[in-house]
């Protein structure tokens, strides 16, 4: 039987394999060599011996744990371009409105704003060819307009009050992603930074953000890392040093066949003086474990909201021959003070998948008594030898409920299903120039801009025609949170993602936990610190 090339290099890797390790490994090896050989030998049809590899990779990793993963080599690429702050492309922020490829904002310095795309254009044309009314996605996006840096791409504009058609060529370019969605004062002397991830790009936008600050009064910091999944390892710990001492333990990782290696402070940081104060949530998983546990380890500053996602397992990326790899668990996340950050996965991924959704279901995301501790979890904070517990995320300082009294079915659909941010953009786009006009700068739309009742019996209207039944009730019980919302993005879509957080902020329940805070520090700090 003639064998396939890619045969050959699957068994040949196998044999490889089998070569270089032990005896009991090789003799494993060499049993699914076999068994492969008897597969394309005397299977009744063919078979794809990638698939065949590839499955069996996965199926193994699922015994494993949560978060050791395949990633195929179609995968890598994307899965990387978050983590390292950029991709290339043409440089826009867009969503697609009535099967229309619609520009919310060129990204400032980019590609595209360089040859003059404005907010609000429509793009029709992609390389000469029709992109308009054939049922765009995203992906189809990507496919077209991002590609290597240097090369080019010819785009078909229609732009409102322009007759024609407008034609421009843009090439490509590294576009940054951010990973600081919001930075700006609350008060005279307390600034506020949001992180959504810990990038390569993070270190750069937190201390240009923190300069900005500092030079505007900010003596104490209000951190949110709510939503925070994580990201690089190294990161965080820089990040975290921003707060420390010289020489104050960092975190420290540890494996069967990881030796204990810890992270230490160094230089001085930005932040080494004046309060600090975390905001975390169900959300904020891994490297926001890592910063948030450090400083509440040291006594350095107060942690609110709830408790964290507990991620703390270390993961190896090691490359696979075809260009594929594995994301393997090396390693444990563990606090100075010695707590595992990582939750139990001893019942499987499934029971793992659904922690999150059963500690909502006990209650726990509404009172604080739903969360029980066991006294062998108990830990002492490194100064003033204060309990904090161990067993999986970390346990705020302060708790602060899920606010859901608000909260609808009408609400969430509104949201769920991408409607009340359709409207927002068509209204937008219809009255850029006059909401400009009559307010020319954002704190005179803070301060003035009113949501009306007219406005929102449009959005009612418009959500009917997507196909969302209309509640009287359930409209009253979340009408103020729908209007705040359309606030947020409406400037979101007329400035940046910092000013929809200073609007969505007014009613954000952690963050005016913390100002209360700041302003009574004395009093909080001595209950919680001391």
């Amino acid at each position: 039987m003639k064998l396939s090339l890619r045969v050959l290099s699957t068994w040949l890797f196998l044999a490889l394999f089998i070569n270089s390790y032990g005896q009991d490994h090789s003799k494993q090896a060499y049993k699914y060599v076999q068994f492969l050989k008897y597969l394309n030998t005397y299977y009744v049809d063919s078979v794809s011996n990638e698939k065949l590899v590839e499955d069996a990779i996965k199926g193994n990793l699922m015994e494993m744990d949560p978060h050791s993963t395949y990633i195929s080599k179609e995968d890598v690429k994307k899965m990387n371009e978050p983590l390292k702050g950029n991709f290339e492309g043409v440089g826009i922020s867009f969503n697609i409105l009535n099967d229309t490829l619609f520009v919310i904002t060129p990204i400032p310095g980019g590609p595209s704003e360089k040859v003059g795309i404005l907010s609000g254009d429509r793009i029709i044309k992609v390389d000469e060819e029709n992109i308009a009314g054939i049922g765009l996605t995203n992906e189809d996006v990507f496919s077209l307009l991002r590609g290597p840096k240097g090369t080019r791409v010819n785009v078909s504009v229609l732009r409102r009050s322009v007759d024609q058609l407008l034609d421009f060529s843009i090439t490509r370019d590294k576009i940054p992603i951010n990973s600081l969605d919001a930075a700006y004062m609350l008060s005279d002397e307390v600034g506020y930074i949001k992180l959504n991830r810990f990038s390569m790009t993070t270190m750069g936008e937190f201390s240009e953000a923190s300069v900005m600050l500092k030079e505007e009064g900010a003596q104490d910091l209000i951190l949110d890392l709510t939503g925070n999944a994580g990201g690089y390892l190294d990161i965080a710990v820089v990040l975290t040093d921003q707060f420390l001492d010289n020489n104050k333990l960092i975190v420290y990782t540890q494996g069967l066949n990881s030796p204990k290696r810890e992270y230490f402070a160094s230089s001085k940081g930005l932040f080494e003086e004046g309060k600090i104060v975390i905001l975390i949530d169900e959300g904020s998983a891994s490297a926001s474990e890592i910063v948030s546990g450090a400083l509440q380890d040291w006594d350095r500053g107060i942690i609110i909201g709830r408790r964290s996602f507990g991620k703390g397992l270390v993961q190896r990326q090691l490359e696979l021959p075809d260009g594929s790899m594995i994301r393997l668990t090396s390693a444990k996340y563990y606090t100075p003070s010695g707590r595992l950050i990582q939750k139990s996965y001893k019942n499987g991924n499934e029971d793992y998948e659904m922690e999150i959704y059963n500690r909502y279901e006990n209650g726990e995301f509404i009172n604080k008594d739903s969360i029980k501790f066991p006294d062998s979890l108990q830990y002492r904070t490194l100064i003033n030898k204060r309990i904090v517990y161990g067993g999986g995320g970390i346990m705020p300082d302060i708790f602060v409920p899920l606010d859901t009294t608000s909260y609808s079915d009408y609400y969430s659909n509104l949201i769920r299903d991408g409607i009340l941010n359709q409207f927002v953009l068509e209204y937008v786009d219809k009255n850029r120039k006059k909401i400009l006009n009559g307010y020319e700068n954002f704190l005179k739309y803070t301060n003035d801009f009113v949501v009306t009742d007219e406005l929102l019996t449009k959005l009612n209207n418009f959500a009917i025609k997507e196909g969302l039944d209309f509640s009287q009730e359930e409209f009253e019980l979340s009408k103020n949170r729908i209007a705040l919302i359309m606030k947020a993005y409406i400037a979101r879509d007329l400035w940046s993602t910092s000013e929809f957080y200073q609007i969505i902020n007014q009613e954000n329940e952690n963050l005016i936990k913390a100002i209360e805070v700041l302003d009574h520090w004395e009093l909080y700090s001595k209950k919680l610190l001391y």
